[in-house]
C-alpha cells in the first residue's frame, strides 16, 4: 500500500510560480510512475502531467507544455510539479497519483493522494 500527500499549493497571481510536492511512503518509489491530476470545480479530473519510475519518461498534457516540469527525487522518495507562468484557467486541486503503467489515462494509476489547491488569481 503506498501513501501520497502533496504539499505547496496556495493562490498565486497570474503569471507567478508554483511548486508541487508529492511525498510516498509504503511502497518502493522507483519502481511507480508518478503522475499529476487536476480537478477543477465541475470538471473531471484531467491529467496534468506524468513520470517513469527511472525519471527517464515524462509527458505532458498540451495546456501545460512548457509552462510546468515534472521531476521525481527516488532517494526522497517525491515527485515535483514546477507550475511557471500560472494562468487563472490553471485553478484546480492538483493530485499526485502511483501506479505501474502511469501515462495519462486516469484508471492506471492504483494510489492517491488528497490534493492540494492551486488558485490563481489576482
Amino acid at each position: 500500500q503506498v501513501q501520497l500527500v502533496e504539499s505547496g499549493g496556495g493562490l498565486v497571481q497570474p503569471g507567478g510560480s508554483l511548486r508541487l510536492s508529492c511525498a510516498a511512503s509504503g511502497g518502493t518509489f522507483s519502481t511507480y510512475a508518478m503522475g499529476w491530476f487536476r480537478q477543477a470545480p465541475g470538471k473531471e479530473r484531467e491529467f496534468v502531467s506524468a513520470i517513469s519510475g527511472s525519471g527517464g519518461s515524462f509527458y505532458y498534457a498540451d495546456s501545460v507544455k512548457g509552462r510546468f516540469t515534472i521531476s521525481r527525487d527516488n532517494a526522497k522518495n517525491r515527485v515535483y510539479l514546477q507550475m511557471n507562468s500560472l494562468k487563472p484557467e490553471d485553478t484546480a486541486v492538483y493530485y499526485c497519483g502511483a501506479g505501474a503503467r502511469g501515462g495519462d489515462v486516469l484508471g492506471s494509476y492504483a494510489y492517491w493522494g488528497q490534493g492540494t489547491q492551486v488558485t490563481v488569481s489576482s
